[in-house]
């Protein structure tokens, strides 16, 4: 008796479509986070006149990408600039240089320019981050590749990374963090592969940690922080796995910090005790402190996101370290209950609780008003390190913190069975579905650009050069010599440093025999008189000390010419380096004045 099915004797093999490769499928991953980190910047690609928000940042990270390039090709020391705060220089292993960034972005820079180099900067700070998150997940974590592409985007593209991203290139190159946290807390070995369980990831880790350090000290700080206080989470949470893990834990950090010791023991004492090296710094961090508030509320840069409320409850738009939204909270909430009994869970849940507390500051601010609560962070405001640190920081923490449990509960259900919570829906699709309502509040807009005053034709075009002579000065007006936007410097990077100036944004001692952190040079009369004229509008009436204190302070810029550009008060600016100076005359894009013969 025949029927219309064959018997699985005689049955012609199914034809499997061939699937993509794994290295494709990973590939696709890390294109999709490139694109979507691309469209954050779009704003600014093609754009010279733009800068994201936090301008004066921009224009600091677009200097020290140039100082990369140009102490590549000129050979000159990468911890050392002259080019910036003319004649004194520049401690740049004291700034925020990132020379693990500019050194291998130098092609980019002198091919395309710093914007473009700085653009890139940040493609790959977001994208890397999120892909190096994507890999430690797959590896170590999760089986499925959807939950750990989920887990890599939040980790890379969460609201605080996007606020930092627009100005702070040191904090958003987290890139290094994953592979780091993989070699420190690496699986058991035994003691006949102690050489493969400790001394060659030891080596690979003190060369990832000296990386780091030319990226960001601080990240590297915060790290170090997150992981101890990880360790010992997983420690109580599981003390038999804790006591094996230990020794090559151990063994390893050890190797680690006796590579790293070697290269950066001279850019460490550079850092400390070079020339214009300072103490403390110069702002006072325990103010940049979160609102309690914030951790259920929206970020700028988000869909739902508006100005008035992130102001309110962050220290100022690149600080928006703590906006989940409640969705993301409450999902994180029923993955620690869920998963209570994974010591890794614990641990997880354990470390961003006590990041999340500690940026809240020393005092406990909720919906903008100060509850007179003392906060957790004054029981370790004092302690070395942390005394330095900006407490708004820490919630940043919490961002892997919250990526990882997404990925552990999105890979637990997909690999769990098709269980239905009604007939004939599956809880894994409730639970993406739950996923995604907590997401989609936090997709990411492109970030904010503000418009930038062009750098002047005739510093651009090079107008300059056959009236400054080796070892003389281009002097921008206003001279900036503070917390500012700073004219020269911006003019600076857009010509490859081609110039050395006075004055510009970047942290120094406050003088030649007070160590103390300040921002920018000590002023000096004439650029106190010039940026109150450019701020106010109103031209003062000069006197003759007023005039020779101009020539004085020239001279100790060195000065060859003065060159004003496109200022919102530039007429009574130009009057007053008039009176100052003598008359000006007219070049592309501004005024200059030739000052060689007053000051020689």
């Amino acid at each position: 008796m025949t029927t219309g099915t064959a018997s699985p004797a005689t049955s012609p093999p199914a034809v499997v479509p061939p699937s993509r490769p794994a290295w494709l499928r990973d590939l696709l991953v890390v294109v999709g986070y490139l694109g979507l980190a691309a469209v954050l910047t779009s704003a600014q690609w093609g754009q010279p006149g733009r800068l994201f928000h936090q301008a004066g940042d921009q224009i600091l990270f677009e200097w020290m990408l140039a100082h990369a390039a140009h102490a590549v090709v000129a050979g000159d020391n990468p911890l050392h600039s002259a080019g910036l705060n003319a004649p004194d220089g520049v401690n740049l292993m004291a700034n925020t240089s990132v020379l693990g960034l500019g050194v291998p972005l130098t092609p980019v820079t002198l091919l395309l320019g710093s914007q473009v180099a700085f653009c890139v900067a940040v493609v790959c700070c977001l994208a890397g981050t999120a892909a190096a998150w994507y890999a430690l997940l797959r590896r170590r974590l999760v089986t499925t590749r959807s939950a750990a592409a989920v887990g890599g985007l939040i980790c890379g593209f969460a609201p605080g990374m996007i606020a930092q991203a627009g100005a702070h290139l040191h904090i958003a190159a987290q890139f290094l963090v994953p592979p780091i946290l993989a070699l420190v807390f690496r699986p058991a070995v035994d003691r006949a592969h102690r050489l493969v369980g400790v001394w060659r990831p030891g080596i690979v880790l003190g060369l990832l940690l000296v990386w780091q350090v030319f990226i960001g000290e601080e990240v590297l700080v915060f790290l170090a922080l997150a992981a101890g206080v990880f360790a010992l989470g997983y420690a109580l949470a599981d003390r038999v796995a804790a006591r094996q893990l230990a020794p090559a834990l151990l063994g390893r950090l050890a190797v680690a910090a006796g590579v790293a010791a070697v290269p950066l023991a001279y850019p460490l004492w550079f850092q400390f005790h070079g020339p214009q090296h300072y103490s403390g710094m110069a702002f006072a961090t325990h103010a940049f402190q979160l609102d309690a508030a914030s951790f259920t509320a929206s970020a700028r840069q988000t869909v739902l996101g508006d100005d008035w409320l992130p102001g309110l409850l962050a220290p100022n738009p690149t600080e928006e370290n703590s906006f989940f939204g409640p969705g993301l909270l409450v999902l994180a909430v029923v993955i620690v209950i869920w998963l209570w009994r994974r010591p890794l869970v614990r641990a997880l849940a354990g470390c961003g609780l006590v990041f999340a507390l500690l940026s809240l500051g020393t005092e406990l601010r909720v919906d903008g008003t100060a509850t007179g609560i003392p906060g957790p962070y004054r029981l370790v405001a004092e302690l070395p390190l942390l005394d330095l640190a900006v407490p708004a920081r820490f919630a940043l923490v919490c961002v892997p913190v919250l990526g990882v449990l997404v990925a552990l509960s999105l890979d637990r259900v997909r690999a769990a069975r098709r269980l239905s919570a009604a007939p004939g829906l599956p809880v894994r699709l409730l639970w993406a579905g739950a996923v995604a309502a907590a997401l989609l509040p936090l997709v990411p807009t492109p970030i904010r650009v503000v418009p930038v005053t062009p750098v002047p034709g005739f510093v651009a075009d090079g107008g300059w050069r056959p009236l400054v002579p080796p070892g003389r000065t281009v002097v921008a007006v206003p001279p900036v010599t503070g917390a500012a936007q700073s004219p020269a410097m911006l003019w600076s990077a857009r010509t490859g440093l081609a110039f050395p100036t006075p004055g510009g944004y970047f942290i120094g001692p406050s003088g030649p025999d007070d160590p103390a952190a300040r921002w920018g040079a000590p002023d000096r009369p004439t650029s106190v008189l010039l940026r109150r004229v450019a701020e106010t509008g109103t031209a003062p009436v000069l006197t003759d000390a007023d005039r020779r204190q101009a020539v004085e302070d020239l001279r100790h810029w060195r000065a060859a010419v003065v060159v004003l550009g496109q200022l919102t008060n530039g007429d009574p600016v130009r009057r007053t380096v008039d009176d100052l100076l003598g008359p000006g005359r007219p070049v592309d894009g501004g005024w200059m004045w030739d000052v060689r013969n007053q000051v020689d």
